[in-house]
């Protein structure tokens, strides 16, 4: 199993030499086994990821949505293909209605004003359909399992297992060590890799720096290390990152994390992790 990133950023993207080490663009990951790929998210990064992917048509992809926030559906568009005939997408929309309200939210950021092309012009065969909480998904050689996390409106983690190795997203979701809960746990424990959100620092959180951001829907690093480390985590990637944040800031931040948990790293766009 293969793990690239292609955005790391949260809520919107930056750009600039201060973020140019980490990435600005928001979040997407490619995940591929024994030639199957699965794409985690849209945000910006999928435009990168969709140019990548033209240079060997037909272009076939399982692709999940965490939530519908605009951070993670807003590269859509601008995916090369699903303008293609021979493309062949199924997308889950996350939820019991989230075949219904991912079809919405994309069809909806691509009417005017906001865009000139509807999604109904996408030549690609698009498959929507529905990730229900603790409802294992097959995809070539996946077995997918999503969780719902506490994220305001809402949002849907990911378990992905393959060829003996276990990989977990988890963006956008407001999480400590003391209430993740044992479901939760039971899901991260061991896993080769994971992906946890943390855009805050502790005095950011707790509002010590600028406003308070409790309820806002994110974690801190801190908190994603004490996670990863009670569930014996592998690897920790630290995701999700604040667009205010310098790549220095980013680097500071993953650095005292590693005083929790010593395998903690920022997720950098252009990563390659192989599981």
């Amino acid at each position: 199993m293969e793990v690239r990133f292609w955005g790391v950023r949260g809520s919107v993207a930056s750009s600039g030499s201060h973020v140019a080490r980490i990435g600005g663009n928001t979040s997407c990951l490619e995940v591929v086994s024994q030639g199957h790929r699965v794409i985690l998210d849209a945000g910006t990064g999928i435009r990168g990821l969709g140019e990548s992917l033209m240079s060997q048509p037909p272009v076939k992809a399982t692709m999940l949505f965490s939530h519908l926030h605009w951070d993670h559906v807003q590269g859509f568009p601008f995916f090369t293909p699903a303008w293609a005939p021979t493309s062949e997408l199924v997308l889950y929309g996350p939820g019991a209605e989230g075949e219904q309200q991912l079809r919405s939210v994309l069809s909806k950021q691509m009417e005017p004003p906001n865009f000139p092309v509807p999604l109904s012009a996408m030549r690609a065969k698009l498959d929507f359909r529905s990730a229900r909480h603790g409802q294992v998904i097959e995809a070539g050689p996946f077995r997918i399992t999503p969780f719902e996390l506490p994220h305001p409106q809402g949002c849907i983690g990911y378990h992905l297992e393959a060829e003996g190795k276990r990989f977990a997203y988890c963006t956008d979701v407001e999480l400590t060590l003391a209430a993740m809960g044992r479901e939760l746990g039971e899901v991260l424990e061991g896993v080769d890799a994971l992906v946890l959100d943390a855009q805050y620092t502790p005095d950011e959180y707790e509002g010590k720096v600028g406003p308070p951001k409790k309820g806002w829907g994110h974690s801190t690093m801190i908190e994603a290390a004490r996670i990863a480390k009670a569930t014996d985590a592998q690897r920790l990637f630290l995701f999700h990152h604040d667009p205010a944040h310098t790549d220095d800031q980013v680097e500071a931040m993953a650095e005292e994390a590693r005083q929790v948990f010593a395998l903690a790293e920022p997720a950098r766009e252009g990563k390659r992790i192989s599981l």
